[in-house]
């Protein structure tokens, strides 16, 4: 074994150890595994050189071959939900954290996480138009005289009279956590239309 590639794993346990440690659901051994994966999808040293971390493009592409993710608007979302300090890259540290809850989050990490990602303008609120948007681009669309869109529209006013308790036509954060609190399929609902 090489002197460089010693030093290399000595980096990696150390930054391994250190992540687990600061994120709740993986142990060192999973974060040292996840360190690697993040280092072979960044590429090679010149790559490297460029960022500091896997950029919007990559990291879609990683959504899009691993999670079959389809929907552009979604995978931004997605994206800017890892990317924490918002400089146009995920770090290692932002994957380790972002991996943590999109896999192994509690009912509360993953609410919050499914909430962000599809209140689209970061407004604080699901809107009608965005859940429009995240239905009609989710599911499967069947051959009928019908007019899809007006399908669509009937499910969003459905939803909302399920879960707006405060009805002002719009999905708050606490509107979203009863719904889903009171009834947990909500969740692997939303996160069956895209993340």
């Amino acid at each position: 074994m090489s002197e460089m590639s010693a030093m290399n794993r000595k980096l990696i346990q150390k930054l391994a150890d250190t992540l687990s440690k600061q994120v709740k659901h993986f142990n060192k051994t999973e974060a040292e595994c996840l360190i690697r994966l993040f280092n072979g999808l960044l590429g090679d040293n010149t790559e490297r050189r460029v960022g500091n971390g896997l950029d919007r493009g990559k990291f879609r592409n990683i959504l899009h071959k691993t999670f079959g993710m389809t929907d552009d608007m979604i995978m931004d979302r997605v994206f800017r939900a890892f990317d924490k300090d918002n400089d146009s890259y995920v770090s290692v540290k932002e994957w380790i954290e972002g991996l943590s809850v999109f896999l192994r989050g509690t009912l509360d990490e993953k609410i919050k996480y499914c909430f962000d990602v599809y209140d689209l303008n970061g407004d604080g609120y699901i809107s009608r138009e965005e859940m429009f948007h995240m239905l009609k681009n989710s599911l499967i669309r069947q051959p009928t005289e019908e007019d899809p869109d007006e399908g669509i529209k009937d499910l969003v006013e459905i939803t909302l009279k399920k879960m707006d308790h405060d009805h002002d036509g719009r999905l708050s954060y606490a509107d979203f956590e009863k719904a889903v609190r009171e009834e947990n399929l909500l969740l692997e609902a939303f996160e069956y239309t895209g993340i």
